[in-house]
């Protein structure tokens, strides 16, 4: 990749050939070179999944900002095409907040806060009796950006995910941003009464 920007290319059970690691280098040298050239790192995993072939990206465009695009599709370079398709619309949408963000980003001290993967809870084994706690299966540091509601929606959108857990700048209490059912994001700030008065 001609931009300053550590590109790593695999193939889970896949052989990933010369010709597409060409094909994913030149398409994202012509996104990035277009909408935001100073990404860090790229990730972009090809799988074979059911009778589709997938493809994974992830871009870390600055600090705590990570895009994430994925498709399926006969074929990993028509996969990898839609996929780096959706990267070019997600970089498009927020060109200017993205730009903006990066000249007047605040060198905050970031939080660290712990994560868990749980096992999904196993089924009851007797009548009427509830299972112990669920199985730990990983545990990791996590950083807990400290945002606004619209940055903190901004990088929901940009790294697909189901939901952001952030510090509100504004008053510095932790606030969650979620994907609706309906497509909305919605905000849930718990320390606000109806009345919009602080509880504590």
């Amino acid at each position: 990749v001609s931009l300053a920007m550590h590109l790593t290319i695999t193939g889970k059970q896949v052989d990933v050939g010369g010709a597409l690691r060409r094909h994913v280098e030149d398409s994202l040298d012509t996104i990035l070179g277009k909408y935001f050239r100073t990404a860090i790192e790229a990730h972009v995993v090809f799988a074979k999944e059911a009778h589709l072939d997938r493809a994974d990206l992830s871009i870390r465009v600055g600090r705590g900002i990570l895009v994430n695009a994925t498709a399926a599709a006969s074929g990993f370079y028509p996969a990898f095409d839609t996929a780096a398709e959706r990267l070019g619309k997600q970089l498009r949408r927020y060109k200017r907040r993205l730009r903006d963000h990066h000249s007047t980003a605040r060198e905050e001290a970031s939080e660290l806060a712990r994560a868990y993967i749980l096992a999904p809870p196993e089924e009851e084994t007797a009548e009427g009796e509830e299972g112990g706690a669920p199985a730990v299966i990983a545990e990791m540091s996590t950083e807990l950006p400290n945002l606004t509601v619209g940055e903190a929606a901004m990088r929901m959108d940009l790294a697909d995910a189901p939901v952001l857990l952030f510090r509100n700048r504004s008053h510095g209490e932790l606030n969650l941003v979620y994907r609706r059912a309906d497509g909305n994001i919605g905000w849930i700030d718990p320390a606000l009464d109806p009345a919009g008065r602080r509880t504590r």
